[in-house]
């Protein structure tokens, strides 16, 4: 396939449609680029507090580091409060490249505020930057709607759905993750809000092992969150969010209190809203699973689409591939 040319005139053009959000009071998180849908595929532009970070999804190396070249002279040519930049290459040919290298200034930023609650970053530990702006109003649902109940965050990752229930006054968070080393990084958010660290709210290991135990011990909850990687497989079970998206969703409805939520996040880039919802009316149909509510992404990830933008497939009721719904359950007596 051909990847457009970076041209400035869509950086310009995607920059004047964020004026609002680099206002004085700016936030300290938000996409000042997405390629897919602002005229260059292989670049997506985030800000994380002072910090730059760009995503080369070129094909060619050579041509993407010119392409991320350019954009960080735009940039920092137009955003002088901007200290640090990291370029990360999805087609680099080393772990540090992928993960991320810095390319301006001293240091990355390692924490961001939002919605007065704040997170832990290291922008380097991953593909990814380790906080996911296109939650954004998740974190805010989270913040609004868990007061004096109690949350299971599945894949946990970093922890910073958890953070956010806990900021919302939720009583008690269970974050569970395959990962020691990302849970550090929600172990650090903790402390920087000052919520207790107890490490027996921190479950290490796979999930399927882990809802298996779950299980047995008869525990419940008010509100699981569940946000899986698009796919992923152990020897205990796959996760495929094309395919078996119910038969998941099912393995952690027992656990839920009645009455209470389940949060269901697929980004499967492929997989279109309608498809995606079909699934979900499928499941709703026995009355013990209704829609309470489709949370968007913020516009500045979704990005204004210019002209000739055709999205590889169509995410309506979503907004975004990012497709993000609230069940609500009811028990069976």
């Amino acid at each position: 396939m051909h990847m457009p040319k970076l041209n400035i005139k869509n950086l310009e053009t995607a920059l004047s449609k964020r004026k609002k959000i680099l206002a004085k009071d700016r936030p300290d998180t938000f996409r000042l680029f997405n390629g897919f849908t602002e005229g260059c595929p292989s670049l997506v532009a985030d800000v994380y507090r002072h910090t730059l970070l760009l995503y080369n999804f070129h094909k060619n190396p050579q041509l993407g580091t010119e392409m991320t070249e350019t954009a960080q002279n735009f940039y920092l040519q137009k955003l002088p409060w901007l200290n640090a930049v990291v370029i990360k290459t999805r087609k680099g040919e080393t772990r540090d490249l992928k993960r991320g290298v810095l390319t301006y200034g001293e240091k990355a930023d390692i924490q961001i505020t939002e919605h007065q609650v704040h997170y832990a970053l290291n922008l380097r530990i991953n593909q990814d930057a380790s906080f996911y702006l296109d939650t954004r109003n998740l974190r805010s649902w989270l913040k609004q709607n868990v007061k004096d109940k109690t949350v299971l965050n599945t894949f946990a990752y970093t922890g910073s759905l958890g953070v956010a229930a806990l900021a919302g006054k939720a009583t008690k968070v269970m974050q569970m993750d395959l990962s020691h080393k990302f849970m550090s990084i929600g172990k650090r958010s903790y402390k920087l809000n000052e919520f207790p660290v107890e490490h027996k709210n921190f479950i290490v290991g796979d999930f399927f092992s882990c809802v298996k135990q779950l299980k047995i011990a008869h525990k419940y909850f008010d509100c699981v969150i569940f946000d899986p990687p698009f796919f992923s497989a152990t020897k205990k079970g796959r996760i495929d969010l094309a395919q078996n998206t119910k038969q998941l969703i099912n393995k952690l409805r027992p656990l839920i209190n009645d009455g209470g939520y389940l949060v269901v996040i697929n980004n499967a880039l492929f997989l279109s809203g309608t498809d995606f919802m079909s699934s979900i009316q499928e499941l709703c149909s026995s009355d013990y699973l209704s829609v309470a509510e489709i949370i968007p992404v913020p516009q500045d990830i979704v990005g204004y689409p210019q002209a000739d933008f055709k999205p590889l497939t169509d995410p309506a009721p979503f907004n975004h591939s990012t497709k993000i719904i609230v069940l609500k359950i009811k028990r069976k007596q």
